[in-house]
């Protein structure tokens, strides 16, 4: 049993690939209604088309009147209850080769589009006393990686405000988390195993056990273990669980 309220509206930004996608799909099973937000039309109306959501919103997640625009037509179908802040990117490169435009591009997607649509979500979360919001963030925002310092500096800051954010909202009625996910079966880790066989000249054997060995149980997380996590904390059994930055990366943390 899922425990989701009846008729939820969940809104899953970077819904149309990969993490994203698994999760809009998980909840949409479990009987809520779901939008996927993000850049690619074709990519998110792919999602609705195979029934992993019912309806597509365009923005990208930097750019904060797109995000409100892009949520406001969703909220006005049905009102948002579960926000699901999964758009990401990463890029990884050497500190001192990290220049500041680098930083910017990870900080706006990676952090200012979670801050961007939690503020587009909120206030009416707040006027209903009920609300789930959950940060797709990383391992990385828990630890460090080398060569991903401005990746991991802004999965870092997703932490910090959803521990924040969560005291700020405890008598509210909603709660804030953050799943973290090590090195997951998807796109972006296989974009990651091409760069790492480009820059080394390893196999792709080699190079998936460089990402995997970081993983106790040696292995890629999948993607419906990152869902089926976010589910429950979507729940109404852990309406208790809040602040909190739950790894999922096989004992990595």
């Amino acid at each position: 049993m899922s425990g989701l309220p009846r008729s939820s509206h969940a809104l899953v930004t970077g819904g149309g690939r990969g993490i994203g996608r698994e999760i809009a799909s998980v909840l949409a099973h479990a009987g809520a209604t779901v939008t996927v937000l993000g850049r690619n039309r074709t990519a998110l109306d792919d999602a609705v088309a195979a029934g992993s959501a019912h309806f597509a919103a365009i923005a990208d997640v930097a750019d904060q009147a797109a995000v409100n625009a892009a949520i406001a037509a969703a909220a006005a179908r049905q009102p948002i209850d579960i926000l699901i802040a999964n758009a990401g990117t990463a890029e990884s490169a050497p500190f001192l080769k990290s220049d500041a435009a680098l930083f910017e591009r990870m900080i706006g997607v990676n952090f200012m589009g979670v801050v961007h649509a939690v503020q587009a979500v909120l206030p009416a979360m707040k006027e209903r006393r009920y609300g789930r919001i959950i940060a797709v963030a990383s391992t990385a925002g828990l630890k460090g990686y080398a060569y991903v310092s401005a990746y991991s500096a802004a999965k870092h800051a997703v932490v910090g405000l959803v521990r924040s954010l969560a005291l700020e909202l405890a008598n509210d009625g909603v709660t804030v988390n953050a799943v973290c996910p090590g090195f997951t079966d998807t796109d972006l880790v296989a974009g990651s195993i091409e760069n790492i066989m480009k820059k080394t000249g390893r196999s792709r054997e080699q190079a998936l056990k460089e990402l995997s060995q970081h993983n106790p149980q040696g292995r890629l997380v999948t993607p419906a273990e990152v869902a089926n996590t976010v589910l429950w904390l979507c729940g109404e059994g852990a309406s208790a669980i809040t602040g909190q930055a739950i790894a999922v990366a096989g004992g990595e943390i």
